[in-house]
């Protein structure tokens, strides 16, 4: 029988043949006692919370948990289970005097505080550190605000006057919270607790329009016909727990009663023997899956069967079985190998591991359980600002005096962005020699770059109309076409001579891009779109994928190693260390375990059986993908069909390796990724010789790192130590003195 797909909604009403449960979850709130829940296991936590949520539609919720990790592991699931979440963040602690709050946190913090100052419903994770931080009073909040709306009538010049007054620091260009900017008619503010900052466009002392931009391209993203500032950043004579209202629930998930907290329902695997209450054993077990391995369902019919045959059991004993897959692709590749079989719901969201309720006859498996791949939990947080850029001047990184070049007049010292005459665009203001002013069209801002010299030497600012420019525009175009001309002669011979045109994606393609477990960017799928057209190009691809660290090059590198060996021909993947061929090693294998595609290892650290029976596969066509690090240029590696070869940060090979590179692969596809690509490489892919794909745009929950100088001090490293642990992180602790390092323990 075909599965059926069913609402979520319909699997929480199952919920409710659990007479007793719904029963304590519907009343909570109205007794002094705390509900106890016994013997549920962690892996339906989202599952049960979603169910109070539904009993409970007009209260605010808070869920305090232990560790981060868990807490958005929990929040993500809940999001499946069609409960919108959001997450009071921890004060950010400072580390020493002059440490900068992360600003992120502190808005997220700031914008929940006021959604309940408003008395606004919300489900809400955090943590016991963070209701007992500094927060500002409900009632501050309230009186700090003014609200905006198209049709407004407001004096532009007073509305700067209190942004001033109440602590905005006027700025060229708006960065950061706090600030704002004025251009002719247009005032640009970022509210202390907005995720975006606002341009407020006037027409005479009428607002005509409010609008969300991005800061860093200055582009518009979203119309607004209403918006709330926060005047001032309100003072905080308060904490979080005094936003805790009579009539709210407050749900604890950590092994201990917080102190001074009232709790109404308590979850627990074990139980909680600490405080006076109601206990409910509702015999929650994680699922009969967990011992899949990557690959098995997929590779092994006996898993299938076994599968299928709890699946058949249940179905004869009147269980409702629901699965949950991330995506498309994980639901059709299921749907292909399992045939006919039993009943099923289907839901499409994230649920990291399988749980069981015999008491009501329920199932729940995760897709990630069959397939065996590691999934980590998103988070509910987003990336609030996830931007890319669109011109060649990142305005983000130019400051005021900064050297900038423009095209056609050479070195010049930015001077900030202005209003024209007219009032009605910008101009970027460039300061030349002896004190001579160029207004630039913000349209022809792709003419401006940021200066970036070697040496460490500063240039002089050129003459505004002079000669020095352009002739030293024609030294390095001279100098280009002597260089270009050595690096056409090397590339004449690939050019000249057909390579392999990779067959179109197949479904096979398509399932496996479609199970990656996160969301590409608008740079990611461009690379990897770039990448495959060149593939199936009959002349032999050369591309440079730049983009920094964690932005995704790797997963381009997969997905055009998948479409070479689905097409019938071998990868081989060269990294510089034996650390990255491992990582890359487990991270392929992990991806491509759902198919029969060999991935080997090849380097110092494998035993010689291990290497002869690898360079073995290598020649007669068994190994499909190879990834290692010199060792795959020796030449008893012959390679049986190569079609695709992967270069991970070309910038640490050598100029010989580089020269045996092209020896070897001379008209074998080339796909090289780095995030600081060698002038050499780079100039070859902005001449046109080399293409080059960019990925500028970071992905979702990737914020920058943090850093924080102070003198040594034992009292902050023991303190930053201890919150790290406390959060479930890592530390590694450096120090620079071999002989004295024992004593730091």
């Amino acid at each position: 029988m075909p599965p059926k797909a069913n609402p979520v909604h319909t699997l929480l009403q199952h919920l409710e043949h659990h007479a007793e449960l719904y029963a304590y979850l519907a009343r909570l709130g109205q007794e002094r006692d705390t509900l106890v829940i016994d013997q549920c296991h962690p892996n339906a936590y989202a599952f049960i919370l979603a169910a109070l949520c539904k009993a409970h539609p007009h209260k605010t919720i808070w869920i305090l948990h232990e560790l981060p990790r868990l807490r958005e592991k929990i929040a993500t699931e809940m999001e499946t289970w069609s409960v919108g979440c959001t997450t009071l963040p921890e004060v950010s602690a400072e580390l020493s005097d002059g440490a900068i709050a992360d600003p992120e946190s502190e808005a997220e913090r700031l914008a929940v505080l006021d959604s309940l100052a408003q008395k606004k419903r919300l489900v809400i994770h955090t943590q016991e550190a963070a209701l007992h931080g500094p927060a500002p009073s409900a009632e501050s909040i309230l009186q700090a605000r003014i609200a905006l709306k198209n049709g407004l009538t407001l004096d532009p010049a007073r509305f700067t006057e209190m942004l001033v007054d109440c602590g905005y620091e006027r700025a060229s260009i708006v960065h950061g919270r706090g600030q704002f900017a004025t251009r002719g008619g247009i005032i640009d503010v970022f509210p202390w607790h907005a995720a975006m900052p606002l341009r407020i466009e006037f027409f005479d002392q009428e607002i005509e329009s409010i609008r969300e931009y991005d800061p860093d391209s200055q582009l518009s993203t979203a119309k607004k016909s209403i918006a709330e500032i926060l005047l001032r950043e309100p003072d905080k004579s308060a904490i979080a727990q005094d936003y805790i209202a009579d009539d709210h629930l407050v749900v604890c998930l950590t092994d201990t009663i917080p102190i001074g907290i009232r709790t109404h329902l308590h979850l627990s695997q074990e139980g909680i023997d600490e405080v006076s209450h109601t206990r409910l054993a509702l015999g929650i077990l994680p699922s009969p899956l967990g011992a899949f391995e990557a690959g098995d369902f997929i590779l092994q019919e006996s898993k299938r069967e076994q599968f299928f045959s709890q699946l058949s059991t249940w179905y004869s004993e009147k269980w409702t079985v629901a699965m949950s897959f991330a995506n498309q692709g994980e639901e059709a590749r299921f749907l292909e190998l399992a045939g006919e079989m039993p009943e099923i719901m289907i839901m499409r969201g994230e649920v990291h591991a399988g749980f069981l309720i015999p008491s009501i006859k329920l199932a729940v498996i995760s897709s990630s359980e069959l397939f065996g791949r590691y999934r980590s939990a998103t988070g509910v947080r987003k990336n609030l600002l996830d931007r890319q850029q669109t011109s060649a001047i990142n305005l983000e990184e130019i400051q005021l005096a900064d050297l900038v070049v423009h095209y056609e007049y050479g070195i010049g010292r930015f001077r900030g962005i202005q209003p024209s005459d007219d009032a009605f665009t910008e101009e970027i203001v460039i300061e030349y020699q002896n004190g001579a002013l160029l207004q630039v069209p913000i349209d022809q801002a792709h003419l401006v770059a940021k200066y970036v010299g070697m040496g460490g030497k500063t240039p002089e600012l050129n003459q505004l109309g002079g000669a020095s420019w352009k002739n030293t525009r024609k030294t390095a175009e001279k100098s280009i076409l002597d260089y270009a001309a050595q690096i056409l002669r090397i590339q004449a011979d690939r050019q000249s001579k057909e390579g392999y045109a990779h067959p179109p994606d197949t479904r096979w393609m398509w399932e496996f891009e479609n199970s990656f477990h996160f969301t590409e960017t608008a740079d990611q799928k461009r690379a990897i779109e770039e990448a495959k057209r060149d593939m199936e190009s009959t002349e032999p691809m050369d591309r440079l994928i730049c983009g920094d660290v964690g932005f995704g090059k790797t997963e381009v590198a997969i997905r055009a190693a998948f479409k070479a060996v689905t097409g019938g021909k071998q990868v081989a993947i060269l990294v510089p260390t034996t650390v990255l061929a491992e990582q890359h090693c487990r991270t392929f294998r992990e991806r491509m375990s759902d198919y029969p595609i060999r991935v080997d290892l090849l380097n110092r650290f494998r035993t010689p059986a291990e290497v002869r029976d690898t360079i073995k596969g290598i020649a007669d066509g068994s190994v499909d993908i190879v990834i290692g690090t010199h060792r795959l240029l020796s030449g008893d590696v012959v390679y049986h069909n190569l079609g695709l070869v992967v270069i991970d940060e070309e910038q640490r090979f050598g100029v010989k390796h580089k020269e045996k590179f092209k020896e070897i692969f001379r008209h074998i596809d080339i796909l090289t990724l780095s995030a600081t690509p060698i002038p050499r490489t780079l100039y070859m892919a902005l001449m046109g010789t080399r293409d080059m794909s960019t990925i500028d745009t970071p992905p979702p929950n990737r914020v920058p790192v943090h850093t924080t100088i102070s003198p040594y001090d034992e009292r902050v490293i023991r303190d930053a130590i201890r919150r790290e642990m406390k959060r479930g992180g890592q530390v590694f602790f450096l120090h620079n003195r071999v002989k004295t390092i024992e004593m730091m323990r």
